[in-house]
Parts: structure tokens; C-alpha cells; sequence
């Protein structure tokens, strides 16, 4: 079985996003049921000088959209980074795989191979499409997911690995019998 890039992008992204989605719920049904206000998490943090839970789901957000961006061409939707609540963050997870999902495969034809130049303040980072994708745009995307996994869990939301893995419950099969 052979991998494109747009298959692994999408797949591995919405997937992202899906967990995402999944632990603000759990997050929210978690706070309700202990008589906390969800959006008291919004701005929780691991430690002082890291991002907040809001700026941790807008960083998957702007990877996911970049990612998709710099691989097709195809322009990214602006979000400013303006979510306070977690309904406002749920409707950002949902517009971004919203635009993930959108874009038509044939978009990808040939990004494996499409030069991406990432301009960071102090030095740039060069890539092809494939490079990009698995060494710089995945890792970014999924330390923000597991970064908002972490503050969720840090603050007492009972979540565990297989939260984090979202394993749909198709693929869950009983466990072989000890016989």
C-alpha cells in the first residue's frame, strides 16, 4: 500500500482535529459535572511561559490550516486568535477541518516534491513537500494537540492515552479469550 501526501496530511490532521474536539467535550461534560465553568480551562497553562489551552488549540489550528496551505497552494482561512470560550474554540477546530477537508486532492498533485521555505524570525528552514509534512508540520501540529491534552489533564480532566489516540470504536475489537 503506498502513501500520497494529501492522504497522510488529511488523515493524520483530521485525526488531529478530532481529538481536539473530543477532549474539549470531555473537558466540558468533566467541569459541569464538578460544578466548574468550562471556560475557566480557556486560559489555564502548564507553565507561566507556555501558550494557554485558547493559544494551544489556535497553534493546531494555524499548523493544520499552514500545513495544508503550503502543501496545495490553495489559501488558508484567516482566524484571528480571538476564542475566549470553548464554544468559540469547538467552532475553530470545526472551521479548520472544515478547510482540511475541503480542499480537492488534486490540489496535492506533486507536493511531495514542492519546495516550502518556513521564514522564522531568526533563521528559515527549507523543505520539499514530503520533508515538510513528516519532520516539521506534523510534529508542530501534534505537540500543540498533546500541549491542550496535557493542560485538560493537568487540571484534573480524568483523560488517558486512548482519549489521546481517539480510536474510533469501529477498530475496537474484544480482547482473544485465555483459553
Amino acid at each position: 500500500m503506498s502513501f500520497s501526501v494529501q492522504h497522510v496530511a488529511v488523515t493524520s490532521i483530521s485525526r488531529g482535529l478530532a481529538t481536539l474536539s473530543s477532549l474539549l467535550e470531555k473537558a466540558k461534560a468533566h467541569a459541569e459535572a464538578t460544578g466548574v465553568d468550562p471556560d475557566a480551562y480557556v486560559e489555564a497553562r502548564l507553565f507561566d511561559d507556555m501558550l494557554p489551552l485558547s493559544g494551544q488549540i489556535q497553534r493546531a489550528s494555524d499548523a493544520a490550516k499552514g500545513a495544508v496551505a503550503r502543501l496545495t497552494g490553495v489559501a488558508a482561512p484567516a482566524m484571528p486568535d480571538e476564542e475566549k470560550t470553548f464554544a468559540e474554540l469547538q467552532a475553530r477546530v470545526a472551521k479548520t477541518l472544515d478547510f482540511v477537508q475541503s480542499v480537492p486532492a488534486s490540489a496535492y498533485d506533486g507536493a511531495e516534491g514542492r519546495e516550502i521555505v518556513m521564514t522564522l524570525p531568526t533563521f528559515s528552514l527549507g523543505f520539499d513537500g514530503g520533508q515538510f509534512l513528516l519532520e516539521f508540520a506534523l510534529p508542530n501540529f501534534q505537540f500543540h494537540v498533546v500541549t491542550a491534552y496535557d493542560i485538560l489533564r493537568h487540571k484534573g480532566v480524568p483523560l488517558g492515552k486512548r482519549d489521546f489516540l481517539n480510536i474510533p470504536a469501529e477498530r475496537v475489537r474484544a480482547a482473544p479469550s485465555a483459553a
